[in-house]
């Protein structure tokens, strides 16, 4: 059994915070495809459309030629993952669907 999720968890963070973490992280290393990724909005309605589903957890994958990827999974009451159901990994890395410059990527 898994560990339920804080239902009273926010998991909001301030544009200067969240600036701050990306530029850690890319000044940790190179940037590389799959730093940053997008999922079009029905394909994670889709998740949370689930029956029991009341949350979402990722998982750091990697493609056939190394390439980054990242899952997501529902999340039940129980903390566990609905592996039954319905699975995504980001299909819009960045590069090259990549955002404008802004604070969280420049």
């Amino acid at each position: 059994m898994g560990k339920p999720l804080d239902p009273q968890q926010s998991h909001r963070i301030t544009l200067p915070e969240a600036a701050e973490k990306a530029r850690a992280h890319r000044q940790g290393g190179p940037a590389r495809a799959g730093d940053a990724g997008a999922f079009n909005a029905q394909a994670i309605k889709d998740v949370l459309a689930q029956p029991g589903c009341v949350g979402l957890r990722y998982y750091k994958g990697s493609g056939k030629e190394g390439s980054d990827t990242m899952i997501l999974v529902g999340v039940n009451e129980s903390g566990d993952d609905m592996t039954e159901g319905v699975l995504l990994q980001v299909p819009f890395l960045c590069p090259p669907y990549c955002s404008n410059s802004n604070s969280l990527n420049t």
